[in-house]
């Protein structure tokens, strides 16, 4: 029975969290991974963009609460996204247009477009700040519960519940279906094909007669959707506020060079090993080993190899080992 309770105990504060937290950061690292493979550039404006699309779920889930309108079980924020989403790749385009075309027909070098990137990020900033304020928001519906810790409890008699949020489990399920129909359509379409074309030689592409600049329009408009995605799922998980969007730029980068940079296959098996990592890292083991060793063997100490205050620290060590040991990333392999 301790074993049991050692097994939920760690489904319940790791595995669980560190699923639904690695599906927000694959989508991220995704969205890196595109933008890098297809238009050749780092976007340092990532997390920002995410909050962007985040921001009109927000006010839009306030607006449809107040006149009454929900899906009743599921999160009043999931009726949101189709027009966050449309707003989100509006601002893209706009962002294009007037700036990273003006570069991209120059051919500047990736670096220039990376640093333009930076600019574009503290002017997403200020907008949102402008906008939502940089207040800590919550999508006051989002958090429903599937499962309590005392009904489980009740249950199974066992001493640890399980408690199983329905956000976890509509990140999860969304992120796979997103994902399968992104590789999907990159590898059994045309457009996706011409795409691949695309990132592998600019040069013979045109040559081929591929449409450079329908290319780049697909290319946002699945770079919004994967932004909006991922970051309304981290809000309704987590809450939203602006300036946290910008601090997981860390891992969500981390995830996409872990996977080996342009590869989406690996930018989204890289999303989970941040998340297991970080989660694992900074779990204070004390409890679990108190189920699974005898009583005389039970630690007084927390038994936590980091503080959650490294959570961080630990996404920028494993990107410095990857880059010495491995700067391929550890999925090289197949490309976008």
């Amino acid at each position: 029975m301790d074993y049991i309770n050692a097994i939920i105990l760690l489904l319940n504060f790791t595995i669980l969290p560190a699923l639904t937290y690695g599906s927000q950061l694959a989508l991220g690292a995704i969205f890196v991974t595109l933008i890098y493979g297809i238009l050749r550039f780092a976007n340092f404006a990532t997390g920002d963009m995410m909050s962007f699309g985040t921001m009109f779920a927000v006010l839009l889930t306030y607006y449809f609460q107040s006149i009454g309108l929900s899906l009743g079980f599921l999160p009043t924020a999931l009726l949101t996204i189709p027009i966050a989403i449309f707003m989100m790749i509006f601002y893209m385009l706009i962002i294009d247009k007037f700036v990273f075309s003006y570069y991209r027909i120059k051919k500047s070098p990736p670096v220039q477009l990376a640093m333009v990137s930076v600019g574009v990020m503290f002017v997403t900033q200020a907008i949102i700040r402008i906008i939502i304020g940089p207040s800590d928001r919550r999508f006051l519906d989002g958090e429903k519960f599937i499962l309590k810790a005392t009904e489980f409890k009740q249950m199974t008699g066992l001493n640890e519940g399980l408690t199983i949020k329905s956000t976890q489990i509509i990140t999860i399920v969304v992120t796979i279906v997103v994902v399968s129909i992104m590789f999907w359509f990159l590898n059994k379409t045309k457009t996706g094909t011409s795409m691949r074309a695309y990132s592998d030689n600019e040069d013979l592409a045109l040559l081929s007669g591929i449409d450079p600049k329908k290319v780049v329009l697909i290319t946002w408009i699945i770079a919004g959707i994967l932004a909006t995605i991922g970051g309304v799922l981290y809000g309704l998980d987590k809450s939203y506020r602006p300036f946290v969007y910008f601090n997981n730029m860390l891992p969500i980068f981390a995830a996409a060079i872990v996977g080996g940079i342009g590869n989406p296959y690996g930018a989204f098996l890289g999303g989970y090993v941040i998340a297991f990592a970080e989660i694992f890292l900074t779990y204070a083991y004390k409890k679990f080993f108190g189920y699974i060793l005898p009583e005389t063997l039970e630690p007084n100490s927390l038994v936590q190899l980091l503080s959650t205050d490294y959570k961080f620290a630990i996404s920028f060590s494993i990107l410095v080992i990857v880059l010495l040991f491995r700067p391929s990333g550890i999925f090289e392999g197949k490309k976008i």
